[in-house]
């Protein structure tokens, strides 16, 4: 949490760069999108959800201009509105937006999972090694997806009574992520979880072995490294 004088001090700089995005003819939509995203949060911060509400709102019309509406760099957009309105107790459209959040990242790690399953069956990169980020993403954005999907699923830890398959799903694409990472036994620590709860609640046969095929991909690849 930012402290009163880091509030002041962000409020100064952030006004002089919204300023000076609003007085440029040159600025891209990324911009927009970021200074958005940054007021956005620091309204947060000093509790003005509506403030909040109204910058996010903008951050996700800039981000989907330059990115589309369904790209992960939009997502971060999506998923701050959800706090906003989780902190607001209007739960159902916070559960909307988390949902989405996790969709978009579900299916970005699972696409970069095919393409590199692909590129090994066709050449297992040039030099005969792993790819060096298996996850196409650099150290902030791996971090922004792990603060995001780690904060969705404390959230879905809450309903995984009600709504275990949510649960699951953020826990699926948590696997999938530390996976991309080549961090094995996190991976292996989120896929154990969501199987406990698959059997703990009863679901389909069908959704315990989706799982049990995630923990198999760990075991051949300890089985089989590549060098």
């Amino acid at each position: 949490m930012l402290g009163l004088g880091q509030i002041v001090q962000a409020e100064e700089y952030l006004s002089q760069a919204q300023w000076t995005v609003l007085k440029s003819t040159e600025c891209c939509y990324a911009t927009h999108s970021l200074l958005h995203r940054n007021l956005g949060l620091l309204y947060i911060a000093k509790e003005n959800y509506e403030e909040a509400r109204y910058h996010l709102a903008n951050d996700i019309y800039f981000a989907s201009c330059a990115f589309g509406t369904e790209d992960i760099r939009t997502s971060g957009g999506y998923f701050h509105l959800a706090n906003v309105f989780y902190g607001l107790k209007k739960l159902d459209l916070a559960d909307t937006l988390y949902t989405k959040v996790s969709e978009i990242w579900s299916k970005y790690l699972n696409d970069r999972y095919q393409m590199l399953s692909q590129a090994r069956i066709q050449q297992i990169d040039l030099l005969g090694k792993r790819f060096e980020t298996d996850t196409g993403l650099d150290e902030a954005q791996e971090a922004e997806a792990i603060q995001i999907l780690t904060s969705i699923w404390n959230i879905r830890e809450s309903t995984s009574n009600t709504a275990p398959q949510k649960t699951i799903f953020v826990l699926k694409t948590l696997f999938m992520l530390y996976y991309l990472m080549m961090n094995s036994s996190k991976a292996q620590e989120y896929a154990m979880r969501a199987f406990s709860l698959a059997k703990e609640q009863h679901l389909s046969l069908h959704e315990q072995n989706s799982i049990e095929e995630l923990l198999s991909l760990i075991s051949a690849e300890e089985a089989h490294p590549i060098p």
